[in-house]
């Protein structure tokens, strides 16, 4: 044994110290910092801070959900086939051309993983949604911030930032934290202009909210690109965000690429079964869209009668700006907000830090927001 150990190599003390250490970068990254969950002294704070379902969920995936607890033994299926056919179905799609992830931020780090290396890059806009920049960065690629002068992506600021080492251009339409959006001509233009080598990834997380007909969907251009991915969730008007379950649309051999590094059982049993009955239950999806339909315009147009600044939005929230002097700012506004256990969410880490974000609520939710805030900024 002793003879073993004096061949052993010898480790230096520093070293041993420093212990492993992150491939460059890693350490450079800010963590997701997600919408607050609690108040001080509520048991249960009225959360309008993460954009989520406030219907809760279908009754059907609910129940989906239940039965698959009888299986839990079991291995999902690690295609997700029975939930790939459904939405290929449902959506009129090819279902070849579908992956399904851990929520669609799998999908964004899978893409990054895939086509970008050290020296790439990747463009955004000035106020992406941060599961981009963490993806890019986690593939040790740059990531470009193009400027978003009225809180909306704008093609030309985006193209200025591309070049030969671009790999992705990531666009949420609608946009995460702002509500705006892009029209379809807008998105065709931004994609005719890019070279063909650059995927455009067109994160859809809102669209089952959107109204205008100028939009664009994405599946459909996808359908006719060869470098183009459209990603969908079922997390916000579908209510699943718990259970982590979303897709995404591209041709074959970009789904190839990225399925040949995806986990094994990446979705697991009971999120599966609950998506899938969500998928039919077309009753519970339209209670959703009209609560937001009819909610959306009466929030954002309470906000602007107190004198904040709202900006146009298709999602299920409401992003507003407050003045910046002491005693009525967006962050004295979210403490206010959550003294009275309602909880909101500060932009301050999306470089706004004069925004606030506020997901519709039940009509006696957003009447109790605005109640607040006007008592709020009538005390100051």
């Amino acid at each position: 044994m002793s003879d073993i150990l004096d061949r052993a190599p010898k480790v230096s003390a520093p070293f041993a110290e420093a212990g492993p250490r992150p491939k460059p970068g890693i350490l450079d990254i800010a963590p997701y910092v997600g919408g607050k969950a609690r108040a001080n002294g509520f048991a249960h704070p009225l959360k309008l801070s993460s954009n989520e379902n406030i219907l809760g969920c279908s009754p059907r995936a609910r129940a989906g959900y239940t039965e698959a607890a009888d299986g839990l033994q079991l291995y999902p299926d690690g295609r997700s086939d029975g939930l790939r056919a459904a939405v290929a179905s449902h959506f009129d799609l090819e279902p070849e051309r579908l992956i399904f992830g851990c929520g669609s931020d799998e999908v964004f780090t899978l893409l990054a993983q895939v086509y970008c290396e050290p020296g790439d890059n990747v463009v955004q806009g000035q106020y992406g949604f941060q599961a981009y920049r963490i993806a890019g960065r986690a593939a040790q690629a740059e990531v470009r911030f193009a400027p978003e002068p009225r809180f909306k992506l704008d093609v030309d600021e985006v193209l200025r930032k591309v070049d030969a080492r671009t790999r992705i251009v990531f666009v949420a339409n609608p946009a995460n934290p702002t509500g705006t959006w892009n029209t379809r001509a807008e998105i065709a233009r931004l994609h005719r202009s890019l070279p063909s080598h650059v995927v455009l990834c067109l994160d859809g997380a809102y669209a089952e909210f959107v109204e205008d007909p100028d939009w664009c969907d994405g599946l459909d251009m996808a359908r006719g690109a060869q470098n183009i991915i459209a990603t969908r969730t079922f997390s916000k008007a579908y209510g699943l965000a718990g259970l982590r379950v979303g897709w995404g649309y591209a041709p074959v051999a970009m789904i190839d690429a990225m399925d040949r590094i995806r986990a094994p059982f990446n979705v697991n049993v009971p999120a599966q079964a609950a998506a899938l009955a969500a998928l039919d239950d077309e009753a519970f999806l339209e209670r959703s869209r009209a609560l937001v339909r009819e909610e959306r315009p009466r929030l954002a147009s309470a906000l602007d009668v107190l004198g904040l600044v709202t900006e146009p939005s298709q999602a299920n929230f409401v992003f507003a700006r407050f003045p910046s002097e002491p005693g009525r700012n967006a962050a004295e506004a979210e403490a206010a907000l959550a003294d009275e256990g309602v909880l909101v969410r500060g932009l301050k880490t999306y470089g706004i830090g004069d925004g606030m974000r506020i997901t519709v609520g039940l009509p006696e939710h957003n009447a109790q927001v605005i109640d607040i805030l006007t008592a709020f900024l009538a005390s100051c």
